[in-house]
């Protein structure tokens, strides 16, 4: 009986009921909290990944937040406002509702964008979360943000159907006007994905570009040359070239180093002169074996050459050079010349 005087109570009094109206979607809204903090996220800590619990922790207060504001919009029905005035302040809630719901969307996919780059980072040793994953971040709050205004709009009368008209055609225009740009960029994310380039390597692009890559952007690569030089070549260029990588896939190099002996000397003497030369050289790498091959029996002298292996790049040319002094004085120290250019001219006396 007393339930009922209170219910009809309720309905005769505009106030109590919208007041009543508002605190019952209060409470809900609390309610949603304190579920997900109690019971949801002890369900989420028992998986084996922490996405669930991220986004029960992001999506509570802003779920309670809309209920909250839905039991706004019911309450200021019943108050009998000046229809114009309702209209207004639905919109107004309207809109705030779409914004919390696009703020939901962006936390989500923040979350679930960190949690790749997470993956990344545990699998590999790549440097690929530091390009893209910021990129990623903007592009899904811009994206998500665009698409919320979208709805929002309508709310406000505003028809989108010729703005997306409108927009699709200045987007044409501004890609054509950024085709250069965007070329390098998407050049840049293939460059990264791919991985054919990382910092700290030791590439060459043509006879003048050669050196160490000490910053992969979005837009262009760095290379500082072997002379100290910095070069700035743009990515989209660079996924179109033919890049010679002295790094990748493994760090041993080889090194070929070619020498000439004069006609008449023991060609395996020869060999085990330069090999004996090679085995001492510092950084050498055993597997494979170093090689000394006779490939030429040129104009003036016999041509050899001598292939070995060394640890890395860095030691390259400064074990080229020590091992081409090391060939040259062992093989004098054997007796073996190394001969001049030579020609052999006859004169036919005429009568």
């Amino acid at each position: 009986m007393l339930h009922e005087r209170y219910l009809a109570l309720i309905q005769q009094n505009k106030y109590i009921y919208s007041l009543t109206l508002l605190v019952v979607f209060y409470i809900l809204s609390q309610l949603v909290v304190v579920v997900s903090r109690k019971i949801i996220l002890r369900l989420t800590r028992k998986t084996k990944t922490e996405i669930d619990d991220l986004i029960v922790r992001r999506t509570n207060k802003p779920i309670s937040m809309i209920l909250l504001l839905v039991g706004v919009k019911l309450a200021l029905l019943p108050l009998g406002i000046n229809e114009g005035i309702l209209n207004i302040a639905g919109d107004i809630i309207s809109s705030l509702i779409i914004l919390v719901i696009t703020y939901i969307f962006i936390a989500v996919f923040g979350i679930l964008i960190d949690n790749w780059d997470k993956r990344i980072a545990e699998s590999t040793k790549s440097t690929v979360d530091d390009q893209l994953i910021p990129m990623f971040h903007r592009f899904s709050r811009i994206s998500i943000s665009i698409i919320g205004l979208l709805f929002i709009l309508p709310v406000w009368g505003i028809q989108i159907g010729p703005l997306l008209t409108s927009l699709g055609i200045a987007g044409i225009a501004i890609a054509f006007a950024l085709q250069s740009t965007l070329g390098n960029i998407f050049g840049g994310i293939s460059i990264i994905l791919d991985k054919s380039v990382r910092v700290g390597d030791k590439i060459q692009l043509d006879k003048e570009t050669m050196g160490t890559v000490v910053d992969i952007g979005l837009r262009s690569t760095k290379i500082k040359t072997w002379d100290g030089e910095l070069v700035t070549i743009p990515n989209g260029k660079l996924a179109d070239s033919r890049i010679l990588n002295f790094i990748q896939p493994e760090p041993p190099v080889r090194i070929v180093l070619e020498f000439g002996v004069e006609y008449g000397s023991d060609t395996t003497k020869v060999r085990k002169v330069v090999l004996d030369a090679i085995s001492k050289l510092p950084g050498l790498i055993k597997e494979p074996a170093p090689k000394v091959l006779m490939t030429e029996m040129a104009d003036f002298a016999l041509k050899f050459k001598a292939l070995f292996w060394v640890e890395n790049f860095d030691i390259k040319f400064d074990t080229k050079a020590l091992a081409t002094e090391e060939i040259y004085n062992n093989l004098r120290k054997a007796g073996i010349v190394i001969p001049f250019p030579t020609r052999t001219v006859y004169l036919k006396e005429g009568k």
